[in-house]
């Protein structure tokens, strides 16, 4: 995983209340185990037709939102089923964070633990950047902070052992193993 400290990128839209985890990724492409490719499939159903031809109206077929890294989606954005390869393929695609008024608590989870950063953000935040697409934002993970273009800025909650996980670019068990030489120790300080 990259580290997360700061994210500036320019935002894509999708104005949809609740997003589900089989629009992101749909089951047909779950038969990997890996990663890599995952984003050419996002939202393979919004993207392509039924003959695979990309479909030039969807947001993510635009040649402007090329280089885009975070996604603002509506409300209840990554609900359904616990697929972790939703989170892969955001990633894929080359998103470092979602933006809503509400995530899906599997969805944040599994995110979070593969580097992708999910806010939650207040009505008022989500509806500017819902109405400014293409917008430069910039994600401070250190101060939990979002500033806006207009330079308003929005605070949102993440817990923090994520947080420490993101900005140091481990998982779980990457954090765990960081910590042997401290286990080890103890280990041998030990008496049994």
């Amino acid at each position: 995983m990259q580290p997360i400290r700061t994210i500036e990128s320019r935002t894509v839209v999708i104005p949809v209340t609740n997003i589900d985890t089989d629009q992101i990724i749909p089951a047909r492409f779950l038969t990997t185990t890996t990663r890599e490719g995952l984003g050419k499939q996002a939202f393979a159903d919004w993207r392509y037709d039924a003959n695979g031809a990309v479909k030039s109206d969807f947001i993510l077929n635009k040649p402007e939102v090329a280089g885009c890294g975070v996604l603002v989606a509506g409300r209840n954005f990554g609900c359904g089923s616990s697929r972790e390869h939703a989170p892969w393929a955001l990633l894929d695609y080359g998103f470092r964070a979602v933006i809503s008024t509400e995530i899906a608590d599997i969805f944040r989870n599994n995110s979070l633990k593969n580097g992708l950063l999910p806010i939650v953000v207040d009505d008022q935040t989500h509806g500017w950047l819902m109405n400014n697409p293409g917008a430069n934002v910039k994600i401070d993970l250190e101060t939990t902070t979002l500033t806006l273009p207009t330079c308003a800025t929005a605070k949102f909650p993440i817990e923090g052992f994520a947080r420490v996980c993101l900005m140091n670019g481990v998982d779980e068990l990457g954090f765990l193993l960081q910590q042997a030489p401290a286990i080890e120790r103890y280990e041998a300080a030990r008496t049994y």
